[in-house]
């Protein structure tokens, strides 16, 4: 990086990935400017209004904002090469990175901690990224989930700009990137069909540790993780043998009272998922010299991430929960908190892509066939589609077909609207899937509809 601020233009600024890394670098005292498709297609487009009061310029997605004063041009992996942006900048000779070569770049400045792992690592990385910050360890942090505290007017809450050495980072091995991250520190959370293989990811989690100077926080519960450790490794969990294991635990609706080591500790979030995330954030900055009493004394305020458990109704009729779940074991997680809640559970799920779900259809399938309970309700939404040039040869229908041959309850829906047709026969409605912010507004609307 050249001395003195950097101008630097990010291509599809909307996404959570750049849009933390362009919140951080303006936060950093550069000059920041981009756009994206959402907010051509919706001006007044919320993220748009705070990135704006960021002091961050927003043009048009047609290549008339970049010139020659840009030091360097960041692109969204989701910009495809032949847009007018790309090839705007390839004919200024602008020096082009995709996002995940830029947040490489970025952390070999920092003492990095990477959160890797294929579920938990925006509610791992926020916490950590919280729990230094109330420790006075002041890191940076580019997360892709929204922390609920470090949320501004002017900051959607991925991304804060810290005055040390440390530098938090959700390491998301869906690009591949996090083979060539270098950080000094890694957080391993768990290993289960996501984005690539199982043996694929294992791969990358091998590279990223061996890459990895100092300590590699490994959950010990894990099976898929048993070959996945390396030296300087520390384990965390909450049911086999391991450096930082859990006891005397006491599952409350929405919270959770543990011991570890004599020292007792609430986390402010439900399920067991969230005690192994607390778990893994305890177990490093324990190792870096923090005690375990003063870790206590700030993890009960953590709030979460948004669209992470999001409760938008609690009352004793009815709850209505949005979240991010989209893989078979976040969804399992998710289930399994919820159905100790409430006995009749209306679940409504949209997966993302097309890609991925063809990859994970028989265990999508298989996860809702082994949750869901005669008293039960599925009901899926149409896949996501964000653009591209995916083959569209399946879709919920399929999925729903699947389960429906295991003998339970589900229904794919087209039109939203059906979901709100008398939605007073459950107890619980869940709206879970990624990557479409309007599943917090179905949730909203199946909300106001009971309340």
């Amino acid at each position: 990086m050249k001395s003195g601020p950097l101008k630097i233009f990010f291509s599809g600024i909307a996404g959570s990935g750049v849009s933390a890394i362009a919140g951080f670098m303006a936060d950093s005292g550069n000059i920041i400017a981009g756009s994206d498709r959402a907010f051509d297609i919706n001006p007044s487009h919320p993220l748009k209004q705070i990135l704006l009061s960021r002091g961050i310029t927003i043009v048009p997605q047609d290549g008339s904002g970049i010139d020659n004063t840009f030091d360097l041009a960041v692109f969204s992996t989701a910009v495809e090469a032949d847009q007018p942006e790309v090839l705007k900048a390839g004919k200024l000779n602008i020096p082009v990175k995709t996002r995940p070569e830029y947040l490489t770049e970025i952390m070999s400045f920092y003492k990095a901690i990477a959160v890797a792992g294929t579920s938990g690592k925006s509610t791992t990385s926020g916490l950590l990224a919280f729990l230094m910050q109330r420790l006075g360890y002041s890191p940076g942090f580019i997360g892709g989930g929204k922390v609920k505290q470090f949320r501004s007017p002017s900051n959607p809450g991925n991304s804060i700009s810290g005055n040390s050495e440390y530098l938090v980072v959700e390491a998301c091995e869906s690009d591949g990137s996090i083979v060539n991250y270098r950080p000094e520190h890694s957080m391993i959370l768990n290993l289960s069909l996501d984005h690539h293989t199982v043996d694929k990811t294992a791969a990358m989690f091998r590279a990223l540790i061996e890459n990895t100077g100092g300590r590699v926080i490994v959950n010990a519960d894990d099976k898929n993780l048993k070959d996945v450790t390396g030296n300087n490794s520390i384990t965390f969990s909450i049911q086999k043998t391991s450096d930082y294991k859990a006891d005397r635990i006491i599952y409350r609706d929405f919270s959770t009272d543990f011991s570890l080591h004599g020292t007792d500790f609430r986390v402010s979030l439900p399920g067991a998922h969230n005690l192994s995330n607390a778990l893994s954030c305890i177990a490093l900055l324990a190792d870096m010299g923090m005690s375990l009493s003063s870790i206590a004394s700030v993890l009960h305020e953590f709030e979460g991430i948004e669209r992470r458990f999001d409760v938008h109704l609690n009352t004793k009729d009815y709850l209505v929960i949005d979240d991010y779940a989209h893989n078979p074991h976040k969804i399992f997680s998710l289930m399994q908190t919820v159905r100790n809640l409430r006995e009749r559970i209306c679940y409504i799920f949209q997966p993302h892509g097309f890609g991925p779900t063809r990859l994970m259809k028989e265990e999508y399938i298989r996860v809702f066939a082994d949750n869901l309970r005669s008293s039960d309700r599925l009901m899926l939404l149409p896949i996501f589609y964000a653009g591209g040039t995916a083959a569209k040869d399946i879709s919920s229908q399929d999925l729903a077909d699947g389960i429906r041959t295991a003998g339970k309850p589900v229904e794919a829906v087209n039109d939203r609207k059906d979901i709100l047709k008398g939605p007073s026969e459950y107890q619980a409605y869940v709206v879970f899937g990624a990557r479409d912010d309007t599943l917090s507004d179905l949730a909203k609307e199946i909300a106001q509809a009971l309340g």
